[in-house]
């Protein structure tokens, strides 16, 4: 017992005092088999930005992305801009994954429509699968994955990445292959990372944000000496932070990765 509690606070060493974590899931990425799960991983919450890699499949299945640079497009004023200068610009696929954006992720979606849009996310069998947005506001299209109605745990996560990595979505290969080629890279000791943040903040019943319980996600995966394995981490804050909830927590598993490491 004294083990497994000192390994659980190696592993969650690098979160901030003020964030929870609630899971960190590592498993095979070619059988899908995990290997460490620790935390409560069965618990959906909103997806966020790591929903992306979803569209990014069903952009290039259905032709409206066509490669890493096109479509290219530009921010229009009334276009969501919290994301500050690389938000108010000219935008690519590339872009659009590596910073997050969310203007063009609405675009995707309006551009699908509401059937073909909720239609590719069932046959994905991602997390809930529930685009219709929030209640009452017909607003799937622009915020069903931040907040909202779509919802998918740890597990799921892995699940889905398990099927993208091994091209067994309902979709062509070459969409899948492209999809995981737009993934942010990032060297972590002596491993090559790719993956997504994600990070959203709960609504309360008046439809204020608590700023203070942001979730934040990376899911992902990481290769070294021809493994590969799916690596999931989700955590909440319990006080408001500074910066992406995402960024935060993907920064405190590339902190922890080394001792992660030791335990496959």
């Amino acid at each position: 017992m004294t083990r497994l509690i000192v390994t659980f606070f190696l592993l969650f060493a690098a979160l901030p005092a003020a964030a929870q974590p609630l899971c960190l899931m590592v498993a095979e990425a070619e059988t899908g088999r995990v290997l460490i799960e620790d935390g409560r991983c069965d618990t959906r919450v909103t997806p966020a930005s790591t929903f992306k890699l979803a569209p990014a499949v069903i952009g290039f299945d259905t032709g409206l992305l066509q490669d890493a640079d096109r479509p290219l497009m530009t921010w229009q004023p009334g276009e969501p801009d919290w994301g500050g200068a690389a938000w108010q610009s000219d935008v690519t696929p590339a872009s659009w994954m590596r910073d997050s954006v969310v203007w063009y992720s609405q675009r995707l979606a309006r551009a699908l429509g509401t059937d073909r849009f909720a239609g590719a996310v069932r046959a994905f069998d991602y997390g809930n699968a529930d685009v219709s947005g929030d209640p009452g506001y017909d607003n799937g299209l622009e915020r069903a994955w931040i907040a909202s109605s779509l919802a998918i745990s740890p597990r799921e996560q892995v699940d889905f990445l398990h099927r993208l990595l091994t091209r067994q979505l309902p979709a062509a290969p070459s969409a899948q292959a492209r999809a995981e080629a737009l993934a942010t890279r990032h060297a972590v000791a002596g491993w090559t990372f790719a993956g997504k943040t994600g990070g959203a903040y709960p609504r309360r019943a008046d439809r204020s944000f608590d700023y203070a319980r942001g979730w934040g996600w990376y899911v992902g995966w990481a290769e070294r000496d021809g493994q590969r394995l799916i690596v999931v981490r989700l955590a909440q804050d319990t006080e408001r932070l500074p910066g992406s909830p995402g960024r935060r927590s993907r920064d405190a598993l590339f902190a922890d990765w080394p001792q992660i490491a030791r335990r496959l």
